[in-house]
């Protein structure tokens, strides 16, 4: 019996737990293929982002730090997106008058780090609670299939009136193929989970070691 004789003897309801799991693969692969190619640019324009912010601070050019933070160049880059909110809260306490003093100027522009690190955050981890999600329902859709599949076994035996290997290979057969389908979903999904998870920590850490380095490069300049 191939896959095609297989397909073609399934109840309704087992195509329909078939099509769940295809669906839920294309969605974790769609979802982690989305991502792995954002995170890759991310760390790859934040490379090319560092050193350029920082000369540009080192030479007090704080416009050009801000214009290089806020270019379509480096739009993907986490450290831009924390940096420049950290910049124009600063030019922006600067240019309406300087009343605040030292402690709570850095105070707000540690707040408006903070803000930006927290939805820069939240957009890095975009999608990747759906691959949790897959990764571990998957199995218990395709359990869900193996029971059906057993039924049919059973309606098998019912049928023929009697225990025979023919009449129970259909049900046993569709009940395996389901159990190997939410396996084959899930297994990807929780790898995925669990690399892109650990990007993002990467992620996080980079952007509260920026943020430190920033607030500490405003004391020094207002000291």
């Amino acid at each position: 019996m191939d896959l095609i004789e297989m397909w073609n003897q399934m109840g309704w309801v087992a195509k329909g737990v078939a099509f769940i799991l295809f669906f839920m693969s294309m969605w974790s692969v769609g979802v982690a293929v989305e991502r792995i190619f954002t995170f890759t640019q991310a760390r790859n324009q934040s490379k090319l982002y560092a050193p350029q912010v920082a000369k540009h601070l080192k030479e007090g050019r704080l416009k050009d730090a801000i214009a290089i933070s806020s270019s379509k160049n480096y739009r993907y880059s986490h450290l831009a997106k924390v940096v420049l909110a950290g910049l124009q809260e600063y030019q922006f306490q600067q240019e309406s008058g300087g009343s605040l003093s030292r402690e709570d100027l850095m105070d707000t522009v540690r707040r408006s780090i903070q803000r930006a690190s927290a939805l820069t955050a939240n957009d890095l981890k975009k999608g990747v609670a759906a691959l949790a999600t897959i990764g571990s329902t998957a199995p218990f859709v395709g359990l869900l299939g193996t029971v059906v599949g057993v039924i049919t076994a059973f309606q098998g035996i019912a049928s023929s009136g009697s225990g025979g290997i023919g009449a129970v290979s259909a049900g046993i057969a569709e009940a395996l193929v389901e159990t190997a389908l939410g396996l084959v979903v899930a297994i990807p999904a929780v790898w995925f989970y669990n690399y892109l998870t650990g990007r993002i920590e990467y992620f996080n850490v980079e952007m509260d070691n920026s943020s430190s380095e920033l607030v500490d490069y405003f004391i020094k300049k207002t000291a």
